[in-house]
């Protein structure tokens, strides 16, 4: 890493050790088993011995510490913004932010605002409905910041959200992948010209699909004007990435917000350029609702940019699925996104379901179609 950089980021992590040290009793003892109360020397020492966090041991702590766990640096009171994971691998795990982290996480999120080019003066509609888990509050919270007028379209069913876009002629639209197919489909089905709705650009989040070619181009065939951007983020971290328009096989870390590392998921060893390893992240400004070497189980491939200085890294493919998402069929590894890619290359599929037999020796995976029309 060069000098300032790495000074950069060891100085943001000892600011997060200071504030953290003392009244976080989850983060305390890991930095007492790190010997590393008062900080981290370097970041080869940070590496070396800081332990990991899972989100196991997360939810863990929060069912021995109810209802919020023993994670939280600041009195219960001070915290304002609550919010709690989708729940799919098990127990929801609940997270609170005060004001000073919650604009930490807006901050993160303006990075793919200004990825998009979105401008003061312009709209967005959150094709979203706003539960508990983090969603697009945090989109629709920091585009108000920016000046884009933000258009919350829950509560409708998706035909009357299509009428709503199309008038309303949002410059952007923030949903998931298959969402934004599923639009497609219902203005196909009413006879909508998806032209008219002049959408600029659709940012996608929640699932894989604006990191994958396939999925890409029958998006921004299906609505005609607009571009696809993509967008990681998690409840637990907040906003992670975000994607490039002009080189949309790409997405963008906010190396800004976050220390970022490549591991093997194996071996715990970092991986080099171009290979696949989980995405370790380090919340280095969301002091009330810290997370320190969390294993996110997301799969990358980090790739330097000729642009940026050797220590910041992009993601090839943004994410590539899942360490725990992965099935082994007859020997080959098998991610659900790798097979969705394939099957969204086939012009005239809607909907599909892959189904995996492992009651026998030899693993089958058979997959149905629904076709247009």
């Amino acid at each position: 890493m060069s000098q300032s950089f790495e000074q950069k980021q060891l100085d943001q992590l000892n600011t997060l050790v200071r504030k953290i040290a003392d009244s976080n009793r989850f983060y305390r003892r890991k930095l007492e088993q790190a010997g590393a109360l008062e900080g981290f020397r370097t970041l080869d020492h940070f590496h070396e011995e800081m332990p990991f966090t899972t989100k196991s041991e997360l939810a863990d702590d929060q069912v021995a510490h109810p209802p919020f766990g023993s994670f939280l640096t600041y009195p219960v009171s001070q915290y304002t913004r609550y919010h709690q994971t989708s729940g799919t691998s098990g127990r929801p795990l609940i997270w609170l932010d005060d004001q000073e982290s919650w604009q930490w996480v807006l901050e993160s999120w303006k990075y793919t605002w200004r990825a998009s080019g979105a401008q003061a003066g312009e709209s967005a509609i959150f094709a979203f409905s706003f539960g508990p888990f983090i969603g697009f509050w945090a989109a629709f919270d920091s585009a108000t910041q920016l000046g884009i007028r933000a258009i919350p379209a829950g509560g409708m069913g998706s035909a009357d959200r299509l009428r709503f876009i199309l008038t309303q002629k949002p410059t952007y639209i923030c949903c998931t992948p298959t969402y934004a197919l599923r639009l497609v489909d219902i203005a196909e089905d009413l006879g909508y010209d998806l032209a008219d709705a002049c959408v600029k650009c659709i940012i996608v989040g929640g699932e894989p699909g604006g990191s994958i070619p396939e999925i890409r181009d029958c998006i921004e065939s299906g609505w005609k004007t607009a571009r696809v951007l993509d967008h990681h983020g998690m409840t637990e971290v907040g906003p992670v990435s975000h994607g490039d328009l002009e080189r949309p096989n790409l997405v963008h870390l906010v190396h800004d917000q976050f220390h970022c590392e490549v591991l093997d998921p194996e071996t715990n060893e970092p991986v080099r350029e171009g290979e696949t390893g989980e995405l370790i992240l380090t919340t280095l400004g969301r002091y009330a609702s810290p997370l320190v070497r969390y294993r996110t189980r997301d799969l990358v491939k980090p790739v330097s940019l000729p642009e940026d200085p050797p220590e910041r890294f992009a993601l090839e493919g943004g994410i590539l699925g899942r360490a725990d998402d992965m099935v082994v069929v007859r020997g080959v590894n098998l991610y659900p996104s790798a097979v969705e890619s394939v099957i969204r290359s086939v012009f005239g599929v809607r909907e599909f379901q892959v189904e995996i037999n492992q009651k026998t020796a030899l693993s089958q995976v058979s997959v149905r179609l629904e076709i247009e029309g």
